[in-house]
């Protein structure tokens, strides 16, 4: 590795507080990151960081080369991006962020065909049910499924709406009855998509109308398709994208629940950091994205 990599990992490192971190984020083995500062520290021949059971910190030699070296590294990053963006030259590396049941069932397929036409630049996809936040950790990026942002420090790009559909397995249906309004939801099982054990709320609407449930259950999951199997299995009624159960709702192992009810609209979005300019990887990636989903995305439709 080169001394202007090993500045790098350094840096990564110093900022994480922890070899670990750092080799998630760059995508290496935490043996190869102690490595790689071991060898810049002999080769400076100072101390960089304080190694403890706990925690790792900088030491007084260490600030001072980071304090030196981090706005020279950041400037030949720059320099890099926009010499590529003038020569429009799609190249270097993506690190992006994104649902595990949207990118189990489309970024396959996304990874592929840009590969082919963009074969310099190399994405790092980490496919996660959690909010991520892609300023602290360093995300180019992140596909989202969600209502309007809460974080102002983002940039959003909205794709497309995705809808969603109440469902449940006919088995489900002819054991405890089809729920005709959304009142009577509320003596049925309900799988609830949350984090941290709570209890979703649905709010339904139909012209003139509007009601809200809460999703009581024995069963609260922070992943869709999770979701979705338990719901095949007979054991509630779930609030699911339907690109997630289409397959499933022509299959007929399961059906819509409430039909003509509606939900709150969430979107298919693009976050980013806030970049002054979007550098050319990462648009060029995100209009592709855009073109894929919005010509082959046969889960969502049209808007």
């Amino acid at each position: 590795m080169g001394e202007l990599e090993a500045i790098r990992t350094f840096l990564t490192v110093a900022d994480q507080s922890s070899f670990s971190a750092a080799a998630r984020l760059l995508g290496m083995t935490p043996a190869s990151v102690t490595r790689t500062v071991s060898g810049l520290e002999d080769e400076l021949g100072v101390q960089l960081l304080l190694r403890t059971t706990r925690k790792v910190s900088l030491t007084s030699a260490g600030a001072a080369y980071a304090a030196r070296v981090a706005p020279l590294v950041e400037g030949l990053a720059r320099a890099t991006e926009e010499t590529r963006d003038l020569q429009k030259v799609t190249a270097g590396s993506l690190r992006v962020s994104a649902p595990m049941s949207l990118g189990m069932k489309v970024l396959p397929s996304v990874l592929s065909q840009f590969s082919i036409i963009h074969p310099r630049t190399s994405v790092a996809i980490e496919l996660s049910d959690r909010f991520v936040d892609i300023v602290q950790e360093n995300y180019d990026l992140a596909i989202r499924i969600s209502g309007p942002p809460t974080d102002k420090s983002t940039i959003w790009r909205k794709i497309r709406p995705v809808p969603r559909l109440l469902v449940a397995s006919p088995s489900f249906l002819e054991r405890y009855g089809t729920p005709k309004l959304p009142e009577d939801l509320t003596n049925l099982e309900c799988l609830s998509y949350h984090d941290q054990s709570k209890t979703e709320t649905w709010e339904l609407s139909k012209p003139g109308q509007t009601r809200t449930v809460e999703a009581k259950g024995r069963f609260s999951i922070n992943n869709g398709d999770f979701l979705c199997r338990l719901a095949i299995a007979g054991e509630g009624i779930a609030l699911l994208p339907r690109f997630i159960v289409v397959d499933e709702l022509r299959a007929g192992t399961l059906v819509e629940v409430l039909p003509g009810w509606t939900t709150p609209a969430i979107w298919l979005t693009l976050y980013y950091p806030p970049y002054e300019q979007l550098p050319l990887r990462v648009a060029t990636f995100s209009d592709f994205f855009e073109a894929f989903i919005k010509e082959s995305w046969d889960g969502v439709e049209p808007t």
